[in-house]
């Protein structure tokens, strides 16, 4: 007995040290399925004579439509329509992103081998016909097939078309597409509801540096905004101002952001004449004149300076960047740094 204590009592010893020593690993509550919501399925059938769509069932058929059937959607209940209309009577709206011929063919290609068009565009009635806010290939690829009509999901709701972005996540656009879309948005917007504040449109939005990101590319098309979008997302917000105000200031911030571009292009050239060779030599260049890159950052912290303040900060860093101070190391880094986040 005694020595089964004491060996006990040694168990108890390491353990109490070994105890002081081990790292505490904090674990979060997984939280449970949402509660219900939505209708059932059997309640969501809605009669093409039932009041709650019969504006919509109009609008169809004053462009030469049909209406094929109505439900209620299932996350929030809206009423919703299936109806096939005439191409004709049906445009993209200004603001996506361009059309891209060569995927627009080979999305007619990939239509006409399997047979069916699948896909319902959504559609929101306006005066003269109807506009689509995520239908561009799909409509451009029923004009080059000779497609009479498409089947589109109409919604009542008109400010769907500026709210729909945050839901393209399976085919997701690249950075200078979603940028040009925000922006478009946005100027369109401004004209629409010119007293609205750019804050107010977060949702539709997504994400400030868009709006800044978006600026620079009208500039230029070519613009690495990749590049910048490390620093912008830690110091842009949406803007308390009335969109045309936000609008003019974001052009600023633009101008200021090419202007800086220009000169960092300068030393990329300066680089590869010193016989650098590697794709990531902007990216060295931009993180050495990153006035945040080492700036702690705290979830849900403000942020570390203004966007003025780090424009100009960084403008003075570029004008200072020695390329004679890069190393070979410096490239293999960033480099290893857009793999882990890519």
């Amino acid at each position: 007995m005694p020595a089964k204590k004491t060996a006990t009592a040694t168990r108890g010893g390491r353990g109490g040290a070994a105890a002081k020593n081990k790292t505490v690993k904090r674990t979060t509550k997984k939280r449970g399925p949402a509660a219900p919501r939505g209708p059932e399925a059997l309640e969501s059938a809605i009669d093409l004579g039932d009041e709650r769509v019969a504006a919509l069932v109009k609008s169809v058929t004053k462009a030469g439509g049909a209406a094929l059937a109505a439900y209620r959607d299932p996350y929030g209940g809206s009423p919703l329509l299936l109806a096939s209309l005439p191409l004709r009577s049906i445009e993209a709206t200004e603001f996506q992103r361009d059309l891209s011929k060569v995927h627009a063919d080979r999305l007619s290609d990939a239509i006409g081998a399997v047979g069916v068009f699948l896909d319902p565009v959504i559609a929101v009635a306006g005066t003269d016909g109807f506009t689509s806010p995520n239908g561009r290939h799909r409509l451009a690829a029923a004009k080059k097939l000779g497609l009479r009509s498409v089947t589109a999901l109409v919604v009542a709701d008109p400010q769907i078309a500026y709210r729909i972005l945050p839901l393209n996540t399976e085919k997701a656009h690249n950075l200078r597409d979603r940028s040009m879309e925000v922006i478009r948005m946005a100027r369109s917007l401004a004209k629409e509801q010119p007293r609205s504040k750019e804050k107010d449109h977060a949702v539709a939005f997504e994400a400030a540096h868009f709006l800044t990101l978006g600026t620079a590319y009208e500039e230029r098309g070519r613009f690495a905004g990749s590049s910048y979008q490390s620093m912008l997302r830690r110091i842009d917000v949406f803007l308390d101002g009335t969109l045309p105000a936000a609008l003019r200031q974001r052009d600023q911030w633009g101008r200021r952001l090419l202007d800086i571009d220009d000169r960092v292009a300068a030393h990329v050239k300066t680089l590869q004449e010193m016989g650098f060779k590697s794709p990531y030599l902007r990216a060295v260049v931009v993180a050495r004149c990153n006035p945040v890159r080492w700036i702690p950052q705290k979830r849900g912290a403000p942020p570390p300076m203004s966007m003025a303040e780090a424009l100009g900060k960084m403008a003075a860093s570029v004008r200072k960047f020695d390329p004679k101070s890069v190393r070979a190391g410096d490239l293999a880094l960033v480099a290893a740094v857009s793999s882990d986040e890519g």
